[in-house]
């Protein structure tokens, strides 16, 4: 029966070691298998002459990067479809991304790919690399197969209706003007920049409780502590989403000198990259969130927060010192990316300098519980080459409770005197203007939210990087909001957007050619 080829992840390693000591040769192919189609026919025949056993390895849908509404099949009738062919001996469901750990579960002695990544070039996410060295890590080999060449993203978008139209339409009008090659060509690009990022450093602490319920007497929400995990937010944050595009980033914040600092700095920040100040006067900026932990199909749940910022602004002294080494920095940039926290790092002084004389200049001033109607982007700058900022940041701005945005966006980006300029509304849809009339709107590319929380920061990064580029406005929206896209599932800041996870979905969701 098809069922009994299902193996469970969790026991593929034993018992694909039991049939390899039994004398069995074992051959691995591995993929999303949305849509099963003759090309993956072909490329299943000739792996399973290839040995005695073939092994068919399926990403789960929660780890499948392809844009929203993706797999367009759920896992048990993804799996069930492959147990169901005859020259198909194993499926095993895997709960990664990439393929390496389905790799060291199976051993294979040979692994399949499509003759199309014989070329390691055409693999844009770099994955086929690390695929290579865990196969012959093993002792196995990899075999490049299959003549006929179909493509499931391509067949599911052009003849199969997606969970959202409004992604649908967005995605086939930018397809007409940029292909999925051209879209890795010009992300590859960002590598050439050389960029320093400026802002308030900002540490975020995820208490992670199991709520029991409120106190008998004083009716306060009572916790059972779980675990704790230290996170870098903020602009070490963005900082570190660029860092996965060019290698040549530096960071220029303000930190305090406390004992757990450095040893903190070195798991996110190499110190070739860092151009930070320190001020023993100075408190390090932590932000601790109390949160449970994330249930299946629901955010996370945040209780409250309590925040560790100096409540005065840096001496003059230790303004100068950020003075001059902003002068220094600038010397060798292309490119500042300004995130504004308002947490006492920027300064009249700073930020002057900063619209003086950075030569291409990408600003977020952000609102928050700290700041709240002070930090606002019109009162704080008067310069821009792009920006982004959201709904309520707007909002504040404009100080109008009601507006129309594209016009609001529009006129701040004309105060600016910016080339162009961005409002991110969450899941309503995420508006970009141009100085020469260019307008784009494309709608959230996610539809799993697991925590919203840096997702703006992540739009920020991408788009700074592409606007310095000089992309058009609806491919730059398209790639800020695909790294939002990718931030919403991850709790907080707990990792930097992926490049290759951003080129997959990205070219997944323009694949739409005649095939």
């Amino acid at each position: 029966m098809a069922a009994d080829k299902i193996i469970p992840f969790a026991e593929a390693r034993e018992f694909f070691g039991c049939l390899r000591a039994g004398g069995k040769r074992l051959v691995q192919c591995h993929g999303t298998f949305d849509l099963v189609h003759p090309g993956h026919i072909v490329h299943l025949e000739q792996a399973r002459k290839l040995g005695d056993v073939l092994v068919v390895t399926v990403t789960d849908e929660k780890h499948v990067n392809k844009g929203p509404g993706r797999p367009f099949f759920n896992d048990a009738l993804r799996v069930r479809t492959l147990a169901a062919l005859e020259f198909v001996d194993h499926v095993v469901l895997v709960p990664h991304a990439a393929a390496v750990e389905a790799i060291e579960a199976v051993q294979p002695d040979i692994y399949c790919k499509g003759t199309e990544y014989a070329d390691a070039a055409n693999d844009v996410t770099g994955n086929i690399h690390d695929d290579v060295a865990t196969v012959r890590k093993f002792g196995g080999d990899v075999r490049y197969i299959g003549d006929i060449v179909f493509s499931s993203t391509r067949l599911i978008n052009r003849n199969f209706e997606m969970a959202n139209p409004d992604v649908t339409a967005f995605c086939r009008e930018l397809a007409g003007r940029i292909t999925p090659a051209e879209l890795a060509e010009v992300v590859g690009r960002f590598s050439d920049l050389r960029v320093l990022v400026v802002g308030d450093t900002i540490f975020d602490k995820y208490t992670f409780v199991k709520v029991q319920g409120l106190t008998s007497k004083n009716r306060i929400i009572s916790g059972r502590y779980l675990e704790e995990e230290a996170q870098a937010g903020g602009a070490l944050a963005v900082y570190r989403h660029i860092k996965q595009f060019t290698s040549k980033v530096r960071l220029v914040s303000l930190v305090g000198t406390e004992g757990w600092l450095e040893p903190t700095l070195r798991l996110h920040l190499p110190e070739e990259d860092d151009a930070m100040v320190r001020d023993e006067g100075f408190v390090s900026i932590i932000k601790q969130r109390f949160v449970e932990p994330v249930s299946e199909g629901k955010d996370l749940s945040k209780l409250f927060s309590v925040n560790f910022i100096h409540p005065d602004p840096p001496s003059t002294e230790t303004v100068a010192r950020v003075l001059d080494r902003l002068k220094e920095e600038m010397k060798a940039c292309d490119i500042v990316v300004l995130a504004d926290f308002g947490h006492g790092l920027m300064q009249s002084a700073v930020r002057d300098l900063l619209q003086d004389r950075a030569p291409f200049l990408a600003l977020n001033c952000q609102t928050n519980s700290n700041n709240h109607g002070f930090n606002t982007i019109s009162r704080q700058y008067r310069r821009a080459d792009v920006f982004s900022l959201d709904e309520q940041e707007l909002l504040l701005s404009s100080g109008h409770r009601h507006v129309d945005y594209a016009a609001e966006l529009g006129k701040l980006r004309a105060y600016l005197n910016a080339r162009a300029g961005w409002l991110t509304r969450g899941a309503v849809k995420t508006i970009g203007v141009t100085s020469d009339g260019g307008t784009a709107a494309c709608p959230p590319l996610g539809d799993d939210v697991t925590d919203t929380i840096g997702a703006g920061d992540a739009f920020f990064s991408i788009m700074a990087l592409a606007a310095a580029q000089g992309l058009p406005v609806d491919v730059t929206t398209f790639l800020g909001q695909l790294a939002g896209a990718q931030a919403v599932k991850i709790v907080g800041n707990r990792e930097p957007i992926s490049k290759s996870v951003l080129l997959k979905s990205g070219m997944a969701l323009l694949n739409r050619d005649s095939a």
